[in-house]
């Protein structure tokens, strides 16, 4: 009995907690103002605060006066003083942690998580699993193994506060009850290299059955792959019980087919939108498309048309001034002291009652050389559509213009790496375009113009994705490969692994 004690006990509990986060998507515009209150009461007490008078600031159009956009490099002032060890300056007191992350700009971030702060990230991804069991009556997973794959725990010191990546940090805060379950050890989990710890992980978890695992799904995929070479089995032979898999961090279609080939059988997947920065989004919904907005957790959103992010003063919008369809940059103010901060993450909404929406992509990777204007959505849209079509699975991808000089047309030139590949690439890259043109009427009028020639497509040999992570140190943790590029800095590394 005392096995199954978890999941019998989960039942209660997951059904409180969903009816809590539905009491909440009627509450959400009501809940959005309580926290932009409370942040400014809270705020105003501080060196950023004084710096900006939020002491005199009362209504959003007040603040958005008084509070410029910033990104991490425009921050770096503030976090700065922090890391010197002076107190109140973007929060009460000092942070509990801060959370090192690798800027695709600026090299290594330090993002602050507060007291006030870290219960959105337990809580988020507790909640995400508990809809999950309200929703499906799913809750036997919960009294197997579980695997979390993530960064390395070990923390630094700076200033006295503990520094390390995020998915280590909230590896301090699982709960007890579940750390019986959790793979793998501690000691595995510090280990820098990637492939060390895969080869550890695979040896602590391939006589297990794993039941739940979560991670990014390249590397999910990795595991998996190491798997299978060391048994022969397909994964549901490996982890018979193995019945939810939890992602996040790059859009999970380019992944799916592959992934669930591994697997061998179709199983649940829960799809979450966790950052640094904060936990904003999880899938709380089988039959509704798109993340449900975390609008009760400590973080006033503001929405930015992404076609406006780079202008002098760009239009800001509040939650209940959001439209379905639109393309918005995501900028957080929260209770970790982070205000007009933009994280770099394009979403779309896809419902406003309740507010839920998908990533679109990241403000720097869209491809606009010759003014086309292509997003992350768009090229992952028009590949797997081509893909699915002829039965093919995508590995990993990454687009890159490429500019001609004198009579030559330019076009853009894409790095695949196909699992099985098309019987006539030529045509294969034919309808990629097709489908791209259909999706972006900027592109479509380039290339009817005659400005651009249709793209082409390099097939990347087998792995050479993760040897191009590996040679650059990249390889593992949260690191993603960019799905597009507005120069040929990673395109020019790529060509040494084509075939």
């Amino acid at each position: 009995m005392n096995m199954k004690i978890k999941s019998f006990l989960a039942r209660p509990f997951a059904s409180y907690i969903y009816k809590a986060i539905q009491k909440g998507m009627t509450t959400a515009a009501a809940d959005q103002d309580a926290i932009f209150k409370d942040l400014l009461r809270i705020g105003s007490k501080t060196v950023f605060g004084e710096d900006h008078k939020l002491g005199e600031v009362k209504t959003y159009e007040e603040f958005k006066q008084a509070v410029p956009i910033r990104d991490y490099e425009q921050f770096s002032g503030y976090i700065q003083q922090i890391k010197e060890g002076k107190h109140n300056v973007l929060w009460q007191g000092i942070p509990i942690y801060l959370a090192k992350t690798s800027g695709t700009t600026s090299g290594v971030k330090y993002i602050p998580i507060t007291k006030d702060s870290i219960s959105n990230h337990i809580n988020t991804a507790r909640n995400a699993l508990l809809c999950y069991m309200a929703g499906t009556g799913n809750t036997a997973f919960s009294d197997g193994k579980m695997i979390f794959l993530s960064g390395s725990p070990e923390l630094e010191r700076i200033a006295g506060i503990p520094t390390g990546r995020l998915s280590g940090i909230v590896n301090h805060h699982i709960p007890r009850y579940l750390r019986t379950n959790q793979l793998p050890s501690y000691e595995t989990n510090c280990i820098e290299d990637w492939e060390t710890k895969l080869d550890k992980i695979v040896e602590e978890t391939i006589r297990q059955d794993m039941t739940l695992i979560s991670g990014i799904p390249p590397w999910v995929q990795m595991y998996f792959d190491r798997l299978i070479q060391v048994s022969g089995k397909p994964i549901k032979d490996i982890f018979p019980s193995f019945s939810v898999l939890v992602h996040g961090g790059v859009n999970f279609e380019p992944y799916k087919a592959k992934l669930f080939e591994s697997i061998g059988k179709k199983i649940d997947t829960i799809e979450t939108f966790p950052a640094s920065e904060g936990f904003f989004a999880f899938q709380d919904s089988r039959e509704e498309e798109g993340l449900l907005l975390n609008t009760n957790s400590g973080i006033f959103f503001e929405f930015i048309p992404a076609g406006e992010i780079s202008k002098e003063n760009p239009t800001r919008l509040s939650l209940k001034e959001v439209k379905t369809g639109e393309n918005y940059a995501l900028v957080v103010n929260t209770n970790a002291g982070l205000w007009g901060y933009s994280i770099g993450d394009t979403v779309r909404f896809v419902s406003v009652n309740p507010y839920r929406l998908v990533v679109t992509g990241r403000i720097k990777h869209f491809i606009s050389a010759f003014g086309e204007h292509v997003i992350g959505e768009e090229v992952e849209f028009s590949l797997m559509k081509a893909a699915r079509e002829e039965g093919l699975q995508i590995t990993e991808f990454t687009v890159a213009p490429m500019i001609q000089q004198g009579n030559g047309k330019s076009y853009h030139e894409w790095f695949v790496e196909f699992e099985n590949k098309p019987a006539d690439i030529r045509e294969f890259a034919i309808r990629v375009d097709a489908n791209l043109r259909a999706k972006n009427i900027y592109y479509d009028d380039l290339i009817t113009g005659n400005i651009l020639q249709p793209l082409q497509i390099r097939p990347v040999k087998k792995n050479g994705f993760i040897d191009y992570m590996k040679s650059v140190g990249k390889l593992g943790g949260q690191n993603k490969v960019p799905r597009l590029s507005n120069d040929r800095k990673l395109a020019g590394e790529l060509e040494k692994y084509i075939e």
